[in-house]
C-alpha cells in the first residue's frame, strides 16, 4: 500500500498583500544581470503576470513626467533685404570645425566651433532636462 499526499483547504484563501518595499526588490531582482523573470516569481510564489505589471506600474511611477513639447517663441520675420544695396563681400572660407558634446545615456550633440554659447547654454539646459 503506498501512502498519498493529500491537501485539505479548510477555508478561502486570503490575498496577499505586498508592501511597496517588496514589490521594488522582486521588481529591481529581474533587472539583475542574467536574471529569469519566472525564476524570480517563483521563488516569491507569485504569477510572472504579476511580476512584469509590478514593473510596469513602478516604472511609470519612477519616469519624470515632462511635458511632451518644448515652448517656443514665435517672433516677427525680419524685412526682405533691398535688392539695391550693396551685397557685402564674400568671407574668405575658413576651415570648418565640429564640436561633439557628450550627454551621457548615449546622446551626443554636434555643433559648429563659433556656435552662439548662449544659444547653446540655453539647449543643453532644454536637453539635460529631458
Amino acid at each position: 500500500m503506498t501512502k498519498q499526499h493529500i491537501e485539505v483547504i479548510t477555508s478561502v484563501g486570503r490575498r496577499r498583500r505586498w508592501s511597496l518595499e517588496d514589490k521594488e526588490r522582486l521588481v529591481a531582482a529581474t533587472f539583475e544581470p542574467e536574471a529569469v523573470i519566472s525564476d524570480v516569481a517563483r521563488s516569491a510564489g507569485i504569477h510572472v503576470s504579476q511580476l512584469f505589471r509590478w514593473r510596469k506600474e513602478l516604472c511609470q511611477i519612477s519616469a519624470p513626467s515632462l511635458p511632451p513639447f518644448v515652448p517656443i517663441e514665435v517672433v516677427a520675420a525680419l524685412p526682405a533685404p533691398d535688392p539695391l544695396e550693396a551685397t557685402p563681400p564674400p568671407r574668405p572660407r575658413r576651415k570648418i570645425s565640429i564640436v561633439t558634446i557628450e550627454l551621457g545615456s548615449g546622446r551626443r550633440i554636434r555643433v559648429d566651433s563659433d556656435v552662439d554659447t548662449e544659444a547653446l547654454g540655453r539647449i543643453l539646459d532644454v536637453v539635460e532636462r529631458r
